[in-house]
């Protein structure tokens, strides 16, 4: 149910484990002193936690009776205390899928953890912890879902289908004799490094990520996936996919709507474009079905 008061925001830092390299997360809800279910947030490629309209769809679920955390992840190329936009570059080149779901984990241990974060744990009914990612990020919540029995249910927005996306091999030999690929960020016509380490880590840890085979065998969470009709990054052909290896998987196709849902950064309006209005309002439906 909605809540007429305007939900109050939390920020904090966490530290991994796995490395030294701290990163941000902020956490919106509506302080009323009862145990409310929680849904972490994560971002695709190229993205961050306060991307576009990002906040303004934690306010509303937040609004909606629900405790919303979103991160930037770790080596995402966000920089504490900075601009809030993409310029570690450095850092964006050293990320990998491991590194993404050791930060996610890491998250998820401090929400569990008395005091690790500055969400009062009477706000928080972590028996209904629920995972929601964009693009690369629904992979990821994909993968960490499969591996950590904690999460209670998952939500793909947009979601890759495979880490490896098909690299031809000429890109690969080139990629492994210099050592580095660049990506043009679209937005900003930044060139964005990836180090060859990327496929390393791939290679090392490849059956804890092939998203096909997690979503097959081990992911057994309610699964949530949508995905737009017109969305020009991730073919939406692809998302049905997901769909044959988990037959109970709800897919909802939205037509007209980008990989984006009507977002962009900077997003200075008030209220959700409207494919992301309708993404928002049937998450939180599934998601409340479960609770």
């Amino acid at each position: 149910m909605p809540a007429n008061n305007s939900p109050t925001r939390l920020d904090f830092v966490l530290t991994p484990a796995h490395h030294s390299r701290a990163f941000g997360a902020d956490a919106r809800f509506v302080p009323d002193g009862q145990p409310k279910p929680v849904v972490v947030f994560v971002h695709g490629f190229k993205g961050f936690k306060d991307w576009g309209h990002f906040n303004v769809l934690a306010d509303y679920v937040a609004q909606h009776g629900y405790v919303f955390v979103k991160l930037d992840l770790s080596h995402n190329g966000v920089v504490l205390g900075g601009t809030g936009d993409l310029e570690d570059l450095d850092a964006f080149g050293r990320n990998n899928f491991s590194l993404e779901l050791d930060d996610i984990g890491c998250l998820l241990d401090a929400l569990h953890q008395p005091g690790a974060t500055p969400v009062p744990a009477s706000e928080m009914d972590l028996s209904r912890l629920y995972l929601v990612g964009h693009s690369r990020g629904g992979g990821l919540v994909m993968l960490k879902a499969a591996e950590d029995p904690r999460v209670r249910a998952v939500a793909a927005w947009a979601p890759i289908t495979n880490v490896n996306p098909g690299w031809p091999d000429d890109m690969m030999q080139h990629w492994q004799q210099t050592g580095v690929w660049h990506v043009e960020n679209a937005r900003t016509k930044q060139q964005l490094p990836l180090y060859y380490q990327i496929v390393e880590d791939f290679h090392a840890n490849r059956l804890r990520l092939d998203i096909p085979h997690n979503v097959r065998r081990k992911l057994r969470q309610p699964l949530l996936v949508i995905h737009g009709e017109q969305d020009e990054t991730l073919p939406v052909h692809k998302v049905h996919s997901l769909k044959e290896l988990k037959p109970d998987t709800e897919l909802h196709i939205l037509p007209a709507a980008g990989h984006m849902f009507g977002g962009a950064h900077p997003w200075p309006e008030p209220h959700l474009p409207e494919p992301a209005q309708t993404l928002a309002d049937t998450t939180l439906a599934f998601f409340d079905r479960i609770a």
